[in-house]
């Protein structure tokens, strides 16, 4: 095993350092706890807060999107692991204005008893707590078993849409639809070239031949709809775009918002050659692409792969994903 890393037990408190330090201006821990992530500036009165958590190697994910326009906090736990319950409720009354936190996570069961465990807690104390869950993760259930659905890059979405909506200063009400919109709108498949290794494992966390390819692997290698031996980019994306077009489905004269996401170790080069492929498709379809979003987002340590996500915009979900955001690793403008 080959990392740049020191003592492999410290990893997670030496990574948020490195965060805090390249970015204090805009985050911070919260009461110096290296597993709670918060935004550094003020607390803005009477706006609805957005949490999330997870285990680490996944960044940008979920540590990243603490900023302006996205979430207010992030608790994080040992590489792949879900953060405790206490990290969680420590986070919650960080951030807590008084009208409410919307916990925004993915579909794992350490982190569903966990989140559940912390709003349990955080409404004993007078905490007003709502959840929504994505489920993005076409490969990882049928359609009509949606509820049992990974929740993978497309998690990204919720978090902007939901951000802004709550930095317009929503309720906690509306702020959760709309993240329950977003949620049920996005869909996402991927595939993985290789395993990762957990610094503390020391070992790949699943084998696959040089030849090989895993069709819809989960961002801790979960095993997804099948291994086959490796296609070209384009058949790649064609079997990838299928699937999730027919999923919700995308029609003829849909306006979308495409995500291209490398899994840790995919130049940039082959993402643009995915998304060549992707525009090619869609055009065909007649669906139309408001924007794009074309680089890493929701990782697993150094895994080579890449997921595709589609989320079907209307009026509603476009006038908050075009608002601006600024993260220590998403930034963007408003949207024309």
């Amino acid at each position: 095993m080959k990392k740049i890393i020191n003592d492999p037990r410290n990893f997670v408190e030496e990574t948020v350092e490195g965060i805090i330090s390249a970015y204090s201006k805009k985050v911070k821990c919260a009461d110096g706890d290296l597993r709670c992530l918060v935004r550094s500036v003020p607390k803005k009165s009477n706006k609805v807060a957005l949490a999330t958590g997870g285990g680490s190697g996944h960044l940008p994910l979920f540590l990243g999107y603490v900023g302006q326009g996205m979430l207010d906090g992030c608790a994080v736990g040992n590489v792949f692991a879900s953060p405790s319950s206490s990290k969680m409720l420590k986070v919650t009354e960080y951030i807590d204005n008084g009208s409410g936190v919307l916990y925004i996570y993915g579909n794992y069961s350490g982190d569903k008893m966990n989140f559940n465990m912390a709003a349990n807690m955080a409404e004993s104390k007078g905490i007003k707590v709502e959840q929504v869950i994505g489920n993005d993760d076409v490969a990882s259930a049928e359609n009509s078993n949606k509820e049992n659905r990974r929740g993978i890059a497309g998690i990204f979405y919720i978090y902007k849409i939901a951000g802004a909506c709550a930095e317009e200063g929503y309720s906690l009400d509306e702020v959760k639809r709309i993240a329950q919109k977003t949620c049920f709108n996005v869909r996402t498949l991927g595939v993985g070239l290789s395993p990762c290794i957990i610094p503390e494992v020391s070992k790949p966390t699943f084998e696959i031949r040089e030849n090989e390819m895993e069709i819809g692997v989960g961002i801790h290698g979960e095993p997804g709809m099948g291994r086959e031996k490796l296609k070209k980019s384009d058949e790649i994306v064609e079997y990838i775009m299928n699937a999730i077009i027919k999923d919700l489905p995308f029609r003829k004269g849909d306006e979308i918002s495409v995500l291209v996401n490398g899994l840790g170790a995919t130049p940039r080069e082959e993402l643009f050659i995915v998304f060549r492929m992707v525009s090619k498709i869609l055009y065909a379809k007649g669906i139309n692409i408001y924007n794009t979003y074309i680089d890493e987002f929701a990782t697993s340590m150094e895994m080579a792969g890449m997921s595709i996500s589609l989320l079907k915009l209307d009026n509603e979900l476009k006038s908050f994903l075009k608002k601006s955001a600024n993260t220590p690793f998403f930034q963007q403008e408003e949207l024309i």
